[in-house]
């Protein structure tokens, strides 16, 4: 399924071919030197990986999941995940944008197509997601875009490293949701 176009973005699924890229793009977006390039990341948080080979080909291969990729001229320039959670919600998780890109409208678009593709896709009515408690930045511009904190938290994975190495132990999410039309 082709999504949402602007003049230089385009949205599709992403496959098996896009892996490297889009390893490269996410840990860029969230990890490292890279990451403080953009106006949001959880460099100051977390160290090591933000997620790995394996696990992207998951995503990638699962029906239940889809890996939505923005292009700009056939360059990888941002990508999310989205999931069918069942009963009419999705969630929406690994919103990553080129660093050096941010604060330009993409991840708003990427967004928006993420949300298309999860009525289109899923049958979604509601979009779910789950942000580090600790970006407060972040989870205001989520509420911006309509997303509201649930009162609901879940576990930071603290032990598994494929998610990361905390540099602090107090690290959780919060829920957000929002009502798709």
């Amino acid at each position: 399924m082709s999504g949402p176009t602007t003049p230089a973005l385009s949205t599709r699924a992403g496959t098996l071919d896009d892996l490297p890229a889009l390893h490269a793009l996410i840990e860029r977006a969230y990890r490292g030197e890279t990451a403080r390039k953009g106006w949001t990341n959880e460099a100051d948080l977390l160290d090591g990986q933000r997620t790995d080979v394996a696990e992207l080909t998951d995503i990638l291969t699962d029906t239940a999941r889809v890996m939505l990729v923005g292009e700009e001229a056939g360059t990888l320039v941002a990508c999310l995940q989205l999931v069918d959670e069942g009963a009419g919600t999705a969630y929406l998780g690994m919103l990553s944008v080129e660093p050096e890109r941010q604060a330009g409208g993409l991840g708003r678009f990427m967004i928006a197509a993420a949300e298309a593709e999860a009525v289109a896709r899923f049958g979604a009515r509601t979009m779910r997601m789950t942000v580090i408690r600790q970006r407060p930045e972040l989870i205001a511009w989520y509420e911006r875009r309509g997303y509201a904190l649930t009162g609901e938290t879940e576990p930071f994975p603290l032990s598994d490293e494929r998610f990361g190495l905390p540099r602090r132990q107090d690290l959780e999410f919060v829920v957000l949701e929002k009502t798709l039309a």
